[in-house]
């Protein structure tokens, strides 16, 4: 086991068992186990999968599921905002342009004085 892991008992459907986990990672392992025990508890309350090996295999399809629409949600969303972004910068830049190529609204404002030695 590679330095910094420990062992950690997790319970799934009654059954435990025992995983290697990076110490910072073992509250994250432990909510991962408690979402796929609910699942599967889910799952076999249903009474249309039998076997644990269904159970499981089916909560891996819908986790894989969910994970895939989160990822495109994700992408989706990274691209509103890339396309956002650029048009935020690009009316700043014409607001900036429009700025630098109109007349000096400063006509009859003194330049500051030169600081004297």
């Amino acid at each position: 086991m590679p330095e910094g892991n420990l062992t950690v008992t997790i319970t799934i459907l009654g059954k435990s068992f025992q995983v290697a986990c990076p110490a910072d990672e073992v509250d994250a392992l432990h909510e991962a186990a408690q979402d796929l025990n609910e699942r599967m508890l889910s799952i076999r309350s249903s009474g249309r999968v039998f076997g644990l090996e269904r159970i499981a295999v089916m909560a891996a399809l819908n986790i894989t599921h969910d994970h895939l629409e989160l990822k495109k949600n994700h992408e989706l969303m990274s691209r509103m905002l890339t396309t956002k972004s650029a048009e935020l910068v690009a009316k700043i830049d014409r607001a900036i342009a429009t700025d630098d190529a109109s007349p000096a609204d400063t006509e009859g404002v003194d330049e500051p004085a030169a600081p004297s030695d």
